[in-house]
């Protein structure tokens, strides 16, 4: 782990506690957003509101090159279980996917850079953006839309805790680093009717079994073996009594892909399926999706200037050869500029944070904060 200051120490440790005892979810990050104004007025760096949650700040530097710098800032509905003396006082809301750290690096890495900004010495303009709603809504995308005078970025950097891997690591791969995550909803509405009259009922509880068996026959049969992809059903309802004909049935899902095309594939399937039920059954199918995020895909014009980057403070870097099946909507930056994504482990084993994103017992050791802003400050050295 890299050696650090107390002074550094101490300001990640009290802001990231902060944040972390005082979670929001999406969208809702009104007092987050509050918080974050307050460190960067404290730090007199300049700043500006797009949406009504989350802040974009600034700093001049002395090229024409404008990097941009993102942290996310939601939590999530979950229950922290935790007995730390900084445990979340929001009941069923908790940071468990890391944002209240990638917050605080950021404003570290931004604490670092006014100074070196007051001194005449910034090497480039950077734009730090503090991003609502990652966890839901896609956020990057309304922020990316909403945002007028939308500086023109030569490239765009973000990271993300992974606790999956160790303290001192760092992860990335070129092109998709992150999947197209997008959910499916299908629902049935049948005819009931008494099961001593069945025949005049229209069962959506038999068209609706007869639709998860074809929608689990998609990915065997209807898409490349050789791509990695997810038709994942999730959620199954049918029914209203014992004795009756089912007139209402539902299918939840999630997908995920790495290749439009496949993703197409699959919604091509699924509406042939959805007719059918309807021909076999005499009900009435609908089917809706829920666009999640693209895929995020690293630019391979960034990699070498982020191992060196990462390299440079000592990090042990990882060019994955798989990428990860979660999502993720730092992909919409990657379509305004080039971009580039990593993971930095957080795994703690001798302290015990060991558990996965999204657990109501994820935690980390604030002195990974620093290593980010290190990160964030190699790469504006190094661009």
């Amino acid at each position: 782990m890299t050696i650090v200051s107390n002074e550094e120490l101490e300001f990640v440790i009290k802001h990231r506690r902060h944040l972390h005892q005082h979670p929001e979810l999406s969208m809702e990050e009104f007092e987050t957003t509050e918080y974050i104004i307050s460190v960067l007025e404290a730090l007199d760096v300049p700043y500006y509101r797009v949406l009504e949650t989350g802040v974009i700040a600034e700093l001049k530097g002395n090229s024409d090159k404008i990097l941009g710098f993102r942290a996310d800032i939601d939590a999530l509905p979950i229950q922290e279980v935790n007995e730390v003396s900084y445990k979340s006082t929001v009941d069923n809301v908790m940071h468990a996917c890391g944002h209240d750290g990638h917050t605080t690096a950021l404003l570290l890495f931004i604490k670092r850079m006014k100074k070196v900004f007051d001194q005449g010495k910034l090497k480039h303009n950077c734009v730090f953006i503090f991003q609502p709603s990652e966890e839901s809504n896609a956020g990057a995308n309304l922020l990316l839309k909403a945002w007028e005078n939308r500086p023109e970025f030569d490239a765009i950097f973000g990271i993300h805790l992974m606790p999956d891997e160790l303290e001192g690591t760092a992860h990335y791969r070129d092109e998709e680093l992150t999947a197209s995550a997008n959910e499916f909803h299908f629902t049935v509405d049948g005819t009931s009717a008494h099961v001593a009259q069945k025949h005049q009922g229209r069962s959506a509880l038999e068209a609706i079994i007869k639709i998860a068996n074809e929608v689990s026959n998609i990915q065997q049969f209807h898409l490349d073996g050789l791509n990695r992809n997810i038709v994942h059903m999730g959620e199954l309802q049918a029914g209203e009594a014992i004795n009756t004909v089912p007139a209402k049935a539902s299918l939840r899902g999630t997908i995920r892909t790495y290749e439009e095309a496949d993703l197409s594939q699959i919604k091509t399937q699924m509406a042939k399926i959805k007719e059918a039920s309807e021909l076999l059954y005499g009900v009435r199918t609908d089917l809706a999706y829920n666009s999640g995020y693209p895929a995020v895909r690293n630019n391979g014009s960034l990699k070498s200037l982020v191992e060196k980057s990462l390299s440079s403070i000592g990090m042990e870097v990882n060019d994955m050869e798989k990428p990860y099946l979660f999502g993720e909507d730092f992909s919409f930056y990657g379509e305004i500029a080039p971009a580039y994504f990593v993971f930095i482990g957080s795994r703690n084993i001798d302290q015990g944070f060991v558990t996965g994103l999204h657990t109501n017992t994820f935690n980390f050791d604030e002195r990974v904060l620093i290593d980010v802003a290190n990160y964030y400050e190699a790469i504006l050295n190094h661009y």
